[in-house]
């Protein structure tokens, strides 16, 4: 298997992860690639037309959206990392709950990188940010249980969401208003897949 992917993507991070947690590290050759919405640079957009990663290719075919990626993956393992039948729409909720905190700062990041610096839509930029913060009030209110239980897919997701923000939105201090959320973000992060996943210094 071979997977198109760039060191800097939440997304990217989540498959790569999820590659490691299954055992299946000898199995992907990681390919790294870079590309914008306004130049699709050296993106795989032949694999995947709308140019955004990470793409997985495998048996002949292209698989792309991380969440389909990682759910091959798992399956190519038979590993256990969506529950039970009784508890795996709540782990799919707390999977996209960790995208849509990737999508967000996805876009805050965009807005400030690709546009040029007399552009920057402040209020797209909050507006992005308010969904974030309600996001993880949420979390460290409501999702413990699951964040603590064995290891599921949601985890994975809401980890590298959360590794995202300390990488590229630094400036903007999420810990300090869900305590709960942060404690278990530092245990989670130890795992040896987090830690060989690090993105580099921005």
């Amino acid at each position: 298997m071979k997977l198109y992917s760039n060191a800097a993507s939440p997304f990217a991070r989540k498959v790569r992860v999820v590659i490691l947690e299954t055992g299946q590290g000898d199995s992907v050759d990681l390919v790294e690639v870079f590309g914008t919405t306004v130049d699709p640079g050296t993106m795989p957009i032949d694999k995947n037309p709308l140019g955004r990663l990470p793409v997985l290719e495998a048996e002949g075919q292209a698989i792309y959206d991380s969440r389909v990626i990682c759910r091959y993956l798992i399956a190519q393992a038979a590993a256990p990392l969506y529950g039970s039948d009784s508890d795996q729409w709540r782990i799919l909720t707390l999977e996209a709950s960790g995208d849509g905190i990737m999508d967000s700062a996805l876009g805050i990041v965009y807005e400030k990188r690709v546009r040029p610096e007399g552009m920057h839509y402040a209020p797209v930029m909050e507006g992005h940010w308010s969904k974030i913060e309600r996001m993880l009030g949420g979390l460290d209110r409501n999702w413990l249980d699951l964040l603590e239980a064995p290891l599921n897919i949601g985890q994975i997701s809401v980890a590298c969401a959360l590794g995202y923000l300390d990488f590229r939105l630094s400036d903007r201090d999420w810990r300090s208003a869900n305590p709960k959320l942060s404690a278990w973000y530092e245990s989670f992060s130890a795992r040896d897949s987090m830690k060989a996943t690090v993105p580099p210094a921005a």
